[in-house]
């Protein structure tokens, strides 16, 4: 089959290519009362400064302003706070705390910002299968969020550690769609979008996306179930990631810290001291962790964090 490329990753077109589902579905959230949500203070924390208007190249513009300044991580949840999702506290902690948080952090926060400019967004959830075979039985318990454009439906997903795409991805399989970290496409498993990462010469499975609407109460229970299931990984790992403005992807599992550049290339180091710690997670992502929290972080993980090459979902 001849690949399908798009430079700007819509045409008229492409609506034509979609499954019927990704075409009908309309389960618009409500739009954000005012006075909950500050829009003046989470643009300034993304450091945006371009158009407001709900438009494609402004999702597109905000995605990756919103993905570089505010990293992934998981800390809390090796503290045992179950992360609160409610939009005051995501903005106390990820705006004016200046920390980060996992997808469902992410995507609601970027929700919220979404909704305050007049962007219509349906809820969604994927299945991750990244390291996995494409069709396996995965729970649901990754966010994302679908944005209604004229262009049509496109993925927004600032949640996904080291391999969130960047840039809005048109709802349509088989169209590689370059993003400023690399090319990605969704090919349909069993009526699902699988989205794919060409990573060097190969497509590496990410998450099926179920095409859909969930409600905010489904969100709290994968949170929950997240954050606290004896075998997910953010309970003894010290994980984060940033997707830099060169094209390349900085990630921290535990004491490794990797760079993996626009052709694939990969750089590791290895942190030791305290101070590295520090350093790195302060200058490097970007991020206020107090020094009582890490110090109890890095505790946790020398007694039962993962040994060895980081979870596939981080490699």
């Amino acid at each position: 089959m001849k690949r399908q490329r798009t430079s700007n990753l819509t045409s008229a077109s492409d609506a034509s290519r979609m499954p019927r589902h990704w075409l009908t579905l309309r389960c618009y959230t409500r739009p954000m009362p005012k006075g909950v949500f500050d829009q003046g203070a989470w643009l300034g924390r993304i450091r945006y400064k371009g158009p407001l208007a709900p438009t494609l190249e402004t999702l597109r513009g905000l995605i990756i302003a919103h993905a570089h300044a505010i990293a992934y991580e998981s800390l809390d949840v090796m503290l045992g706070r179950v992360p609160r999702l409610d939009v005051t506290a995501l903005q106390d902690k990820m705006v004016a705390q200046r920390r980060g948080g996992y997808c469902f952090e992410q995507n609601m926060l970027f929700r919220a910002g979404l909704r305050s400019l007049g962007y219509r967004v349906t809820n969604l959830q994927g299945r991750v299968v990244r390291g996995m075979a494409i069709d396996a039985p995965r729970p649901a318990i990754h966010m994302l969020l679908q944005v209604e454009l004229p262009e049509g439906p496109h993925l927004a997903d600032v949640g996904f550690g080291n391999l969130a795409p960047t840039a809005p991805l048109l709802l349509a399989p088989h169209v590689e769609q370059p993003t400023p970290h690399g090319t990605m496409r969704f090919v349909e498993v069993a009526g699902e979008l699988t989205l794919q990462s060409l990573l060097g010469v190969h497509w590496e499975h990410i998450y099926r996306v179920i095409p859909y609407p969930r409600y905010d109460a489904e969100y709290e229970v994968a949170n929950w179930y997240t954050a606290t299931h004896p075998d997910a990984p953010y309970l003894h790992n010290m994980i984060a990631a940033r997707p830099l403005l060169d094209g390349s992807r900085l990630t921290l599992f535990n004491g490794r810290v990797t760079s993996r550049g626009p052709g694939g290339q990969r750089r590791r180091r290895n942190l030791k001291s305290t101070e590295d710690f520090a350093t790195v997670l302060r200058d490097e992502f970007d991020l206020a962790v107090p020094d009582h929290d890490l110090e109890q972080m890095l505790r946790i993980k020398e007694e039962r964090g993962t040994r060895g090459a980081p979870h596939p979902f981080f490699a």
